[in-house]
Parts: structure tokens; C-alpha cells; sequence
């Protein structure tokens, strides 16, 4: 498809696949989006805050239903963040006659991405904050009014050269690593059904493009949740190396890599054949 036969009915539908798919997997794998941010911001300082311990602590203190905290700002941000990464995906692939090659897939993977990022960003914050445990919001929009009240339009975009250095790489190689073991799978195996081979495909996309990208998702983290102790990304880095040295970029990692993993292949696999069912064009 060229950009001169896209339609708005086109992108309509390609951000209402995305949508459904992102809040699939949102709601699934949120628990290990909250020991995440858990684990690399606790609530009392301390070199010990493994997964387990962190998972225990959560359930213990809030119970259960406290491994869903945080959503709502959760939903609110995927939803329409997944819908405007395809939307603006199918957009830009509509500019290349044949497929592009792995360079321009990852070029085209970090620009979409960089596009859902700055427009949902304020409820990345919020998000964030939320599932630290440290605020008491009473609603998305109450966190909303609360920050640009105290913190201006800056702490609505706290963390985002951060978040777009973690995203777009992320985004522009999980494309690529994607892409690149979809063709290959496709063509050695005739019997396994297509969703397996795409799902299969998210799976080790995700985790090369996760163990890459993960520092910058530490030190947003940090920004999103104490923007008065951490100032600007370089600071963050120099505290973070500080105190725990190069291991303190990846505490979290295996959460995130898991999470961050199956999330993508589900949305990839779900978006898919959401495509088939209204008979949109690849």
C-alpha cells in the first residue's frame, strides 16, 4: 500500500487493532509492571529487593488485587499508546514500495514509538507513580492536576529523554529481530499455525531489544518517581552508578524482560489477526 492509497479508514482501524491488543496485554502482565517499578524504586532503602521478596511484600501489605495497582493509568496510557505506535507505523510503511530493509525497519519501529511516547507520556507519570506505592492519587485525573499543579509541565514530562532513549531503540530493534526471525521461521516451518511463528518471533525480539534498552528504563524510573531528589538524566546516571555501581542499571531486568517480552508478542499476535479478521492489508 502507498501513502497516496492510505485512508483515514485505514489508520482508523489499525489504531483500533493496536488499541485492543495493548490493553490484552496490559491487563495480563501489569503484577510484573509493578514489582518492576518495585524493585528499582523501593520504599526503604535496601540493597535486597529481589523479585520474591518484592511479590511477598505487595501481596502481604495490599494484598492480591495489589499487583493490579496502578491500571488504570496502565490502560489509560497502552491503549491509545499501542494504537498510536501502529497507527503511525502503518503510516509510515505506506511510503515504501517493498518491504524495507532491517535498518529502515528499525528506523521505522523508533520513530512510531517516539511519536506514542511524547503524546502519552503524562500518564507514563502518573503510571509510574502510581505503582510505586508513594503517592496517593485518588484518579488519573487527579494525579494529572496534581502534578502540573506542583510541578508544571515538567514533571508531566519528567523522565521523557529517558524514556524515548529506552523506547525507540527498543522499539526501532525489537521491529528489526522481529521482522528478521518472522521470515526465517516462515520459511522453515509449514506447520505451525501463523500466530505460534509471530508469537514466537515477539518472544525473541523482546529479549534482545529488552537487555539493550534496559538502563534507560531504570533511570526513568527514577526521574518519574523522585524528579526533586534526581534532577536530569546525566545526574540520575551518576547517582544510580554511585550507589550500586553498574548492577544498578539492570535491577529489574528479569522482571522487564519478561514482562516487556510477552507483552510485545502478545500485541504483535493479537494485532495480527485482529488485521485478518477486518481483512486490512499487510
Amino acid at each position: 500500500m502507498t501513502s497516496t492509497s492510505m485512508d483515514k479508514g485505514y489508520l482508523w482501524k489499525a489504531f483500533v487493532a493496536g488499541s485492543l491488543s495493548g490493553c490484552c496485554s496490559t491487563i495480563l502482565f501489569q503484577p510484573l509492571d509493578l514489582v518492576k517499578t518495585r524493585q528499582q524504586a523501593p520504599l526503604v532503602a535496601c540493597n535486597n529487593t529481589g523479585v520474591l521478596q518484592v511479590f511477598t511484600t505487595v501481596v502481604r501489605k495490599e494484598k492480591l488485587a495489589g499487583l493490579w495497582k496502578g491500571v488504570a493509568p496502565s490502560l489509560s496510557r497502552t491503549v491509545p499508546g499501542v494504537g498510536i505506535y501502529f497507527c503511525s507505523l502503518s503510516f509510515l510503511r505506506s511510503h515504501f514500495k517493498n518491504d524495507p530493509t532491517p535498518m529502515q525497519t528499525v528506523c521505522l519501529g523508533a520513530t512510531a514509538r517516539s511519536v506514542a511516547v511524547v503524546q502519552t507520556l503524562p500518564i507514563t507519570v502518573v503510571k509510574t507513580r502510581y505503582e510505586s506505592g508513594r503517592y496517593g492519587y485518588k484518579s488519573v485525573a487527579d494525579a494529572l492536576k496534581g502534578i502540573w499543579r506542583t510541578e508544571g509541565a515538567r514533571g508531566l514530562y519528567s523522565g521523557l529523554t529517558a524514556t524515548i532513549v529506552r523506547d525507540a531503540p527498543f522499539s526501532g530493534l525489537y521491529l528489526m529481530f522481529f521482522t528478521q526471525s518472522k521470515k526465517y521461521l516462515n520459511g522453515v516451518t509449514n506447520d505451525v499455525p501463523q500466530a505460534g511463528i509471530t508469537f514466537a518471533s515477539g518472544v525473541v525480539g523482546g529479549i534482545l531489544a529488552s537487555v539493550v534498552t534496559h538502563p534507560p528504563d531504570v533511570v526513568k524510573t527514577k526521574l518519574q518517581i523522585d524528579p526533586k531528589s534526581y534532577r536530569n538524566t546525566i545526574s540520575t546516571i551518576a547517582a544510580i552508578y554511585k550507589s550500586n555501581g553498574i548492577s544498578g542499571f539492570f535491577r529489574g531486568l528479569a522482571l522487564r524482560l519478561t514482562r516487556r517480552t510477552l507483552m510485545a508478542a502478545m500485541a504483535w499476535t493479537v494485532y495480527e489477526q485482529i488485521f485478518r479478521v477486518v481483512n486490512l492489508k499487510k
